[in-house]
């Protein structure tokens, strides 16, 4: 009897290269004129997986996400792993925006990408989901090759990656 193949799905975010567009992001900020003595800080906070920016007004709150968000893109930082909280008031001239970086697949979109595959009306597939991953298993490739072309097709609001193919 042939042995099935396999294939997870996952949302992952490679953190030094958040670190490393951070990094970027500030040493822009630092040498451009218009942010010439705001006490601009952009700061990631890995244990609770958000980005923190401080400044003076909102207008320096957009510009640094923007320039944090180019600096991502060039990064590879996928941009639908990044929510943003409007940014708040926080003590007489300064603003905090906070920007959530999504790792892993939420209950709710692992439960709409498996019902999802199960509408795609291929035999034999199988989609679990595992934690913060979706395995998918079936007995031919070719149908799991189906089943990524498909997923891979639609947006379901969040980065997906395809790991662990055999």
């Amino acid at each position: 009897m042939a042995s099935e193949s396999s294939f997870d799905i996952v949302s992952k975010i490679e953190m030094q290269e958040v670190v490393n567009a951070i990094d970027q992001a500030m040493r822009e900020i630092t040498t451009r004129y218009d942010f010439r003595d705001t006490n601009t800080n952009i700061e990631l906070k890995q244990e609770d997986h958000e980005i923190v920016i401080t400044t003076t007004d909102d207008y320096k709150i957009k510009a640094s996400e923007e320039v944090l968000r180019g600096k991502m893109i060039k990064r590879g930082v996928p941009l639908k792993a990044l929510a943003s909280e409007p940014a708040v008031q926080s003590g007489m001239n300064k603003m905090v925006m906070k920007i959530k970086i999504q790792e892993g697949i939420p209950q709710e979109k692992a439960k709409e990408i498996v019902k999802f595959i199960k509408e795609q009306n291929l035999k034999k597939i199988q989609a679990s989901i595992q934690k913060d991953v979706i395995r998918v298993t079936a007995p031919k490739k070719d149908d799991l090759q189906a089943v990524m072309q498909a997923v891979k097709g639609h947006d379901f609001g969040i980065d997906t990656q395809f790991t662990n193919y055999r």
